[in-house]
């Protein structure tokens, strides 16, 4: 891959995939800018070169035009954000584009419509990607959190530019974070899954196991590891179809000569619900009508030991229900160690969906190495996938 670095954009016009997929408010304001935080580098870059920037996203799942998803309800942030001016055209393909491209000057930026407004998108579309294609001179990937998809603007334009295709900052830093996870991280390298299912997370178990040298289990999914052990989890969250497999596993990782770390205590709730009345019990001793919401402190010592001795360290789902204040300890907890560990030198990421949730809660995003903006595109990349918006960049 390319990296924008290796290009002076000159008097050129990029088309840049960003991923400015961002919550808004009722109001339609943004409650979160860290996606287009995250894509400043790349735009600023292009615009100090003395080229142009037209700027394509999606915006949530449309069915078809819907204005409560038009990117116009983002001018504003993205403008607060880069300091700088853009120009907003409520369209993706047509005569307004086409005037505007046309008259786009060096060090403007535009921002299209929302490509999702066009089943083209999603499709993979080859007349769709070739007529962005024609809008610019060159082609700026630098949206990870949609590299997973094989859609028009990620997987398909890429082909219209063979020597003029670029990897943003973005898309580069998240690819090397997950790297240096997979490939050339300073061991010890310990891997922390949470989240409910054993079952949404197999490939990447069987997957890291070859990369990691500890293993911690925790949230709602250790709970079927110590079932199949034998242990008693009360009302506790499992998936008694898969007890099988989770013993698979924990034989697998003895041959590679992996540990795993389980939960040994937990905090058990008589209801989901930061009103339940709550008790501490072993893991393997959970009392019916109870059911297992977060890590003890027992299991909290142990995996803070762990995780300080690691050097390099990914953290994929929380280890409790960190949305109730009452169960929020054992993530909350988590999160010290790894921040106290990347302060003495161990690299750290944290990615995917709810633990990515837990780190902004908590303010621990600047205390870990990495924090990823693309939940499923980081999950394929440790499954072992190359990602069809990377393959393109490579082709």
């Amino acid at each position: 891959m390319k990296s924008i670095d290796q290009h002076s954009f000159k008097g050129e016009k990029a088309i840049i995939r960003v991923d400015f997929n961002v919550p808004l408010d009722h109001q339609k304001n943004v409650t979160d800018n860290s996606r287009i935080e995250a894509a400043k580098s790349t735009i600023l870059k292009i615009i100090n070169d003395g080229g142009s920037c037209i700027l394509m996203s999606h915006l949530g799942r449309p069915k078809g035009e819907d204005q409560d998803l038009s990117l116009k309800h983002l001018v504003k942030e993205i403008e607060k954000t880069l300091e700088l001016e853009i120009t907003f055209v409520p369209q993706v393909i047509g005569e307004k584009t086409l005037k505007a491209i046309k008259g786009l000057q060096k060090k403007e930026i535009i921002l299209l419509e929302n490509l999702r407004f066009h089943s083209e998108e999603t499709s993979g579309d080859e007349n769709f990607a070739k007529r962005l294609a024609s809008y610019a001179d060159c082609y700026v990937n630098d949206a990870f959190g949609t590299a997973h998809r094989s859609h028009a603007s990620t997987a398909v334009i890429a082909k219209y530019f063979p020597n003029k295709k670029f990897a943003g900052h973005l898309l580069l830093k998240e690819v090397n974070s997950i790297q240096k996870i997979m490939d050339s991280g300073e061991k010890p390298v310990l891997g922390i899954l949470g989240g409910a299912k054993v079952s949404s997370k197999i490939t990447i178990i069987d997957n890291i196991l070859d990369k990691v040298d500890n293993l911690i289990i925790g949230g709602g999914m250790a709970f079927t590891f110590i079932k199949a052990l034998g242990g008693n989890i009360g009302k506790s969250i499992c998936e008694n179809d898969k007890t099988d497999l989770a013993l698979s596993i924990l034989e697998k990782a003895k041959q590679k000569k992996v540990s795993i770390y389980l939960p040994v205590d937990v905090v058990c709730g008589d209801d989901f619900s930061n009103e339940a009345n709550t008790i501490e019990k072993e893991i393997n001793n959970i009392p019916n009508g109870w059911e297992g919401m977060d890590v003890g402190p027992k299991s909290r010592k142990l995996f803070d030991k762990v995780i300080n001795q690691s050097k390099t360290i990914l953290w994929n789902g929380p280890v409790g229900v960190f949305e109730l204040e009452k169960f929020s300890k054992g993530t909350i907890a988590i999160g010290k160690s790894i921040a106290r560990s990347t302060r003495n030198g161990a690299f750290s990421l944290v990615g995917g969906g709810d633990s990515v949730s837990a780190v902004k809660k908590f303010n621990f995003e600047d205390k870990v190495s990495y924090v990823s903006t693309g939940g499923g595109a980081m999950l394929e990349s440790l499954e072992g996938k190359i990602l069809p918006g990377i393959k393109a960049l490579m082709d």
